[in-house]
């Protein structure tokens, strides 16, 4: 229970969207310094990284580039530290998804680099936050660092967003959709927020996270529709803000809960890890509502934008078509011991997070059998 009246809001020094603007690296890395080195995910290291050394050949600024290992292990973060180190960098960029980001802001953190991320999806809200998320080998959750200072720029190219696979974009919604939920759950409870030791949240916090709720009932399916045909337009834009900057903002400034707990429970199951964090985050929220016995109206609501986006209802759209017990438990194990649901502002247990599993489940069911008549 929070003690303090002393409240806190963090953020990115700077956020920065629009068409082609990662067109521009060059000129917003020098606002930071004169040797750059570039962590890019994979998939775009190639084309990415010949692009960057000749945009800046011949001029004040150096850049090195370096491909992301493909997991967030301790391992590759201290790989790519180590590179880091030894190029004599000054600004860390991270061009990737969520992971190649977390890895860069480690890098940039153990380097004392000024930090720039460049998302290369709207997938989640970890461009704006002060943490990195590590995994074991196998795709584990294994520990969330925290840092004490945000990016000093986030860089979101909206041309670049739209190329990705729309299950990202979709996947983002999902992420962001927890968010106000969880600040809620975290004022009701009076919960710290994760700014430095915790304070208590500001009204900016929490108006930016009942903001990005807002803008995902009224915008993401435009935005959806949009994306699907290669296009840019207003709604697309409000979902990549609300997917990468307001998420952010709600997740720093007041804090996460049930569903990124469910989150690290069912991270531990084989059968969701060839699903995305916003998609089962995206349940775990349905999870969560459930848990707080919410109002209905407010269920079906969630019910129905997530339907409308193609977001998990179920525990079959996480790849849980014919759950054990065992496999369930193992999830509501892991969700009671991890670190957000202290923020939860009902009592938890083992068996009470199980029973609002399959009690979810059985909304998201029964909702589906009801609108397919």
């Amino acid at each position: 229970m929070l003690t303090t009246t002393t409240r806190a809001f963090g953020s990115p020094s700077r956020y920065i969207q629009g068409c082609g603007v990662l067109d521009h690296l060059k000129d917003y890395a020098a606002d930071f310094g004169s040797r750059v080195f570039a962590i890019i995910d994979p998939y775009f290291f190639k084309s990415l990284s010949e692009k960057f050394e000749a945009a800046f050949a011949g001029g004040d600024l150096e850049i090195v580039c370096a491909v992301f290992g493909g997991q967030t292990t301790k391992a590759e973060l201290s790989r790519l530290s180590a590179l880091a180190k030894e190029a004599g960098c000054d600004v860390v960029v991270g061009v990737g998804g969520g992971k190649t980001i977390d890895a860069a802001k480690y890098t940039g953190i153990q380097t004392q680099s000024a930090i720039i991320i460049a998302p290369t999806s709207a997938a989640t809200d970890a461009p704006t936050s002060a943490l990195s998320v590590t995994y074991t080998p196998e795709g584990v959750h294994d520990e969330t660092i925290y840092f004490k200072k945000n990016p000093d720029l986030i860089l979101v190219d909206s041309k670049v967003i739209v190329t990705a696979p729309i299950r990202l974009l979709v996947s983002g919604m999902g992420d962001a959709l927890s968010t106000y939920f969880e600040a809620r759950a975290h004022l009701e409870s009076n919960t710290a927020n994760r700014i430095g030791k915790g304070y208590k949240t500001t009204l900016a916090g929490m108006a930016v996270s009942e903001l990005c709720y807002q803008v995902l009932l009224e915008d993401g399916l435009k935005a959806k529709l949009a994306a699907e045909r290669g296009v840019v337009t207003e709604a697309l834009e409000n979902i990549i803000e609300a997917n990468t900057l307001l998420s952010g903002l709600g997740v720093e400034c007041v804090g996460c809960a049930a569903a990124h707990s469910y989150n690290s429970g069912f991270s531990a199951l084989e059968a969701c890890r060839r699903y995305t964090h916003g998609e089962i985050v995206a349940f775990g929220t349905l999870c969560q509502l459930v848990l707080e016995n919410r109002p209905s109206e407010e269920i079906e609501t969630v019910l129905n934008f997530s339907e409308s986006v193609g977001l998990p209802t179920t525990l079959a759209d996480i790849g849980l078509t014919d759950p054990t017990e065992a496999d369930l438990r193992l999830v509501a194990r892991r969700a009671s011991a991890a670190k957000h649901i202290v923020a939860e502002p009902v009592t938890i247990t083992e068996d009470i997070l199980y029973d609002a599993i399959l009690a979810a489940d059985a909304l998201g069911r029964h909702h589906r059998q009801t609108e397919a008549k």
